[in-house]
């Protein structure tokens, strides 16, 4: 239970990494029939057929029903949902590598980094950390730039923390300046090589060819089953990969689509998703067009097919902390291991409503699937998720789920494996639905 979760953990260091996972494991398996296409190119989509699409480190998948009819909406009425989506997002919080990093005082080379989305700053001293993600090089041609994926696959930096007998007060609550006080120590070695000069030997290219690079800072500690009976899973990156991990294992089904299934996989979720590989873009849109497109429909057609779609929301949701009581809604509260949480918010920071929960659950009952519910603390403002911005180009009904896990955006997480069976069971049931 939970290989292909543990596989995302150890592989997915960055959300190029993360991408190319979820490409290797549509793409490598024959039987799975997937084909790959890309957003520049004409499509010549099948009935039956399975496709994935990549956006730099965004992936999209679907799965086209044989019968072309089970994309349109029921002509007499009747419920139905004709374009199911799950979404799910492949970054995390952390730090990225500047493009000048090296930062030299006495023997010690420090690397010069930006703070990425909104991490625990203190989990991410005293850890042994790698270095992860995409590199470009000097092709030749301006407009193909040569891509490398780099993963050091070793701890390569720290976080050194200071002594308590310089700092008596560290233990009564300490922020850190994130440009002086959370600069990763790469090495301690009096020589001439710079980090550049590192990344060059480790990729196997001259120094000059490097053009740029987007390189996380991950934690290279493996996850770990904990508890009395095995029963938690301690761990980096489950905020978001387990999601990714119950969305990725629905399309390596190999029953026949139901409807028109899709699995969007977003980078830049962390940062507020307003890129072009974002959850707030076009891109999942332009997607569905061209699908449509393809198969001969009419935009009228495909407007009607929209507004009978589902999308489910999936990322990660706060569980009751037995440390903090007074930081979670006194009623609305999902414990680990009790079941996935379905998120609500009036605010609509999640994209859920009476409607879209009634069919949620209304699953849940038939398959007999445990679920919770999931409220923020009236005086405790959550953040937002995918769903709001995706439904927001996609009008459609829409629902918010996610992991109950504690540590949150900690550079290690808590979750219970039995919530991810019940969120890996109720997406394939959605699916099927």
């Amino acid at each position: 239970m939970g290989d292909l979760l543990n596989e995302l953990i150890m592989k997915g260091t960055s959300p190029y990494h993360v991408g190319n996972e979820i490409y290797a494991a549509l793409i490598s398996d024959e039987k799975l029939g997937y084909q790959s296409l890309d957003m520049t190119s004409s499509w010549k989509i099948e009935e039956g057929g399975k496709y994935v699409v990549c956006l730099d480190s965004t992936m999209i998948a679907f799965r086209v029903p044989k019968d072309r009819n089970k994309m349109l909406p029921d002509e007499m009425g009747a419920p139905n949902a004709c374009i199911k989506i799950t979404a799910s997002h492949i970054d995390y919080p952390g730090f990225r590598i500047k493009a000048d990093p090296d930062m030299t005082d006495g023997s010690y080379v420090m690397l010069d980094t930006e703070v990425y989305g909104g991490p625990i700053d203190s989990t991410w001293l005293d850890r042994p950390l790698g270095v992860a993600g995409l590199v470009t090089v000097d092709s030749g041609d301006p407009y193909r730039v040569g891509k490398i994926l780099y993963d050091s696959e070793r701890p390569l930096l720290t976080i050194p923390n200071l002594a308590i007998h310089m700092d008596r007060d560290t233990n009564k609550g300490k922020t850190f300046n994130r440009q002086t006080q959370l600069v990763p120590l790469f090495t301690a070695s009096e020589d001439e090589e710079s980090f550049l000069d590192f990344l060059a030997s480790e990729i196997g290219v001259e120094r000059d060819r490097i053009l740029s690079w987007d390189l996380c800072v991950y934690n290279a500690e493996e996850p770990q089953r904990i508890g009395r009976d095995y029963e938690m899973l301690s761990a980096p990156r489950i905020d978001n990969l387990s999601s990714v991990a119950a969305c990725l294992s629905s399309m390596l089904r190999e029953d026949e689509a139901t409807s028109l299934e899709i699995a969007a996989f977003f980078n830049h979720e962390e940062i507020g998703s307003t890129t072009k590989e974002g959850a707030d873009s076009d891109l999942l849109s332009d997607v569905i067009t061209r699908i449509y497109e393809s198969l001969g429909f009419t935009p009228a057609e495909r407007s009607r097919a929209i507004y009978d779609g589902y999308l489910l929301s999936v990322d990660v949701a706060h569980a009751y902390h037995p440390n903090y009581k007074d930081k979670a809604d006194p009623k609305n509260k999902p414990f680990l291991n009790k079941g996935f949480a379905i998120k609500e918010a009036f605010s609509q920071s999640y994209a859920t409503d009476p409607v879209s929960i009634g069919i949620l659950k209304g699953i849940c009952h038939k398959e007999n699937i445990p679920y919770q519910n999931y409220f923020n603390r009236s005086d405790i403002p959550g953040g937002h998720t995918l769903g709001v911005y995706v439904a927001s180009h996609l009008p459609m009904r829409a629902a918010d789920i996610g992991l109950p896990i504690l540590a949150m955006h900690s550079a290690r997480e808590l979750c219970g494996m039995d919530d991810y069976l019940s969120m890996e069971q109720f997406i394939k049931a959605f699916y099927r639905s």
